[in-house]
């Protein structure tokens, strides 16, 4: 009989969210999920940033400009922690629509006033938390508020259909990330994209499109892009210029959301700015088709020729060495706070003396006391 390859229903969410407001984000975000799962979606992807927003604001004012400063403060006092109610609250939504949920989420550092990533979190269908993806570099006005990921977070996630990935942005058209998705046998993979590109740049719904279809060409698996649009609340709270505001209604300035399988086909959409579910059936089956005649992480590759390295290890930027370990301050409450784990040097064992320096033993086996000789004096 052989092996059986399932076909997956999978969705693109395409929505605004509720701009710096976690909360009401978080909200939006479980409605979607649900909604998608009445209509029977196995995987559903969101945005880039869905939770609280994507830093757009980069695009419309100066970088270091009142109005960016503060909806930069208000990003962070926004952003999720991981672990934290908001991925309670998705987990949850996640289980009761039995799917796979991908969203995009500015993450901040726990119990820290600083440092933020711009991640994908992971969330199986039965409300676990699989992981997250960091994204490993930050693009044009990110990189005023978001710091890079490590390779920790560069890999698949195992679902019941085979491997799933997700990159964020740009990293979809990043060669050599391109491939290590590709290597590690990715059959669905989710693509987030922010609510629009810089007002400079081409209309984002062009680069999602070639994008899709080149990552589905080379990787030989389904791609899920979900897009983000701006509502008038977005447009509002943003101060953008009337030439800015204009740009922000127009049609193409955003949206896009694009479903493609493996032999480079769009299966659905693109949509326009319009907020929507998108959805496609995806025949995994297909993969192999298509990997009959390239797979660029097996039979069609020259490893003796092309290798490529992910180091998985994250840089520890603050140890402490030298010292016993010591018991975590009390807070203010009065409660012992989590502390910092101090690394101290290991104390080397003494060493074994060699048998000519032992002592002397008795013939019992017991040791002896050591003979005083007496010198005789001298005349």
């Amino acid at each position: 009989m052989g092996d059986t390859y399932q076909t997956v229903k999978v969705a693109a969410v395409q929505a605004a969210s509720v701009f710096l407001d976690r909360e009401g984000s978080t909200a939006k975000a479980c409605s979607l999920i649900r909604e998608a799962g009445r209509n029977g979606a196995q995987v559903i992807g969101f945005p880039e940033g869905f939770i609280p927003a994507h830093p757009i604001w980069y695009h419309h004012h100066a970088a270091t400009g009142a109005i960016a400063n503060r909806l930069a403060v208000e990003l962070f006092k926004n952003a999720v922690e991981i672990p934290g109610p908001e991925i309670e609250a998705l987990c949850a939504a996640a289980r009761e629509a039995s799917a796979y949920v991908v969203i995009g989420v500015c993450e901040k550092l726990p119990r820290t006033l600083g440092t933020m990533f711009n991640s994908q979190v992971f969330i199986g269908p039965d409300g676990t938390f699989l992981g997250k993806h960091q994204k490993i570099m930050p693009t044009v006005g990110e990189r005023l508020v978001h710091m890079g990921g490590f390779g920790d977070t560069l890999h698949a996630f195992p679902t019941s259909f085979g491997p799933m990935s997700g990159l964020i942005c740009g990293e979809n058209s990043n060669p050599l990330a391109i491939f290590a998705m590709t290597a590690e046998g990715s059959r669905i993979h989710v693509m987030s994209w922010p609510n629009h590109f810089p007002t400079s740049g081409d209309p984002m719904r062009n680069r999602v499109s070639i994008d899709s279809q080149a990552f589905a060409q080379m990787s030989k698996a389904f791609v899920v892009s979900a897009c983000g649009t701006v509502d008038e609340d977005v447009i509002r709270k943003l101060q953008a210029s009337p030439e800015g505001e204009k740009f922000l209604r127009s049609a193409d300035c955003c949206g896009g959301s694009v479903i493609v399988a493996p032999n480079s086909r769009i299966i659905a959409g693109p949509m326009g700015a319009e907020e929507g579910i998108l959805y496609a059936n995806c025949n995994i089956e297909l993969g192999i088709n298509m990997k009959l005649r390239h797979d660029f992480a097996g039979h069609y590759n020259r490893p003796d020729i092309f290798q490529l390295q992910v180091n998985r290890n994250i840089p520890q930027i603050y140890t402490i060495a030298g010292v016993e370990e010591k018991p975590a301050l009390p807070g203010s409450d009065g409660a012992v706070t989590p502390g910092l784990k101090r690394r101290h040097a290991l104390a080397s064992p003494p060493k074994q003396l060699p048998p000519a320096a032992s002592a002397p033993k008795a013939h019992g086996g017991a040791r002896s006391a050591p003979k005083r000789v007496r010198r005789k004096k001298a005349n």
